[in-house]
């Protein structure tokens, strides 16, 4: 009743988001595990069993000969990390809070920074597990030689927005399809185990083979990113400009779905969820 209304400027309101953006990821980081150092070293066990796992089996299966010419774990890795920076920052978005969430009932939150927050945490997970991999592979094993880093990081970082942005559709569908989101999610990432193209190179394939895995925003990341990790690769079948927009095209759909959906959301259904 006594209260002074002030008005705050589009700066201050920028600075209170971000603030906000920050505390929901520091959240959403020590969600997965009370303690975040922890939580790094399970997030860097996964990438390096799933490593190992690739390792075994191309050698089992006599598939080195299709790796490009170089450093062959390299090879590996750089499949690897960048399905599973888009794999996780789907998990993250798609498991965020959403419109029927307890935590929307305070003023300062929404769902569009509970997204924000869930995508952060993941990049940022998955940024220093990366960097730990190749760090320790950089002192115990070899040197790792990327010829382009900039590209590489750049290639990273639109598997993760492709990620990200298909996370959001399927949140949209969450609060009207709890199941169908959950299982819709568990099957794009177990079908992108295969059509990443992270076992193979582009240019190695046939036209047919190559229609198959074309439509994949996650395979064209990861061979442009072999293009930029290697001087002997040069990607002529795929592009480094369509992962990016059909991710912003994706993403504006998912947002569409997220900001009708919330329109009608029920706290009643919080208790589906």
């Amino acid at each position: 009743m006594f209260q002074v209304q002030t008005r705050k400027s589009h700066s201050r309101t920028a600075l209170g988001m971000l603030e906000l953006i920050y505390h929901s990821a520091v959240r959403d980081i020590r969600k997965s595990h009370r303690n975040p150092l922890m939580g790094l070293v399970l997030n860097v066990f996964q990438s390096v069993l799933m490593i190992a796992s690739f390792y075994a089996m191309f050698a089992l299966l006599g598939m080195r000969g299709a790796a490009v010419r170089g450093d062959y774990l390299l090879y590996i890795m750089s499949g690897i990390f960048l399905y599973m920076a888009h794999t996780k920052a789907m998990s993250a978005v798609v498991g965020s809070e959403g419109p029927a969430s307890a935590m929307m009932q305070h003023a300062p939150m929404s769902t569009a920074i509970s997204i924000c927050a869930s995508a952060l945490s993941s990049l940022y997970l998955q940024f220093l597990s990366i960097t730990v991999v190749l760090f320790i592979y950089h002192v115990t094993y070899k040197p790792v030689v990327i010829e382009n880093p900039i590209g590489a990081m750049e290639m990273l970082m639109i598997a993760w927005f492709s990620g990200v942005a298909i996370g959001t559709v399927f949140l949209a569908i969450k609060p009207w399809a709890p199941e169908v989101a959950r299982m819709g999610s568990s099957i794009y990432g177990r079908v992108n185990m295969i059509a990443s193209g992270k076992m193979f190179l582009a240019n190695t394939l046939s036209a047919s083979m190559l229609a198959i895995f074309d439509w994949n925003p996650l395979f064209h990341c990861i061979d442009q990113l072999r293009g930029d990790v290697f001087l002997n690769y040069n990607p002529h079948f795929s592009s480094p400009t369509y992962p990016l927009y059909v991710a912003i095209v994706i993403l504006m759909l998912g947002l569409l779905g997220e900001f009708y959906t919330r329109r009608r959301a029920s706290v009643s259904w919080g208790a589906a969820n």
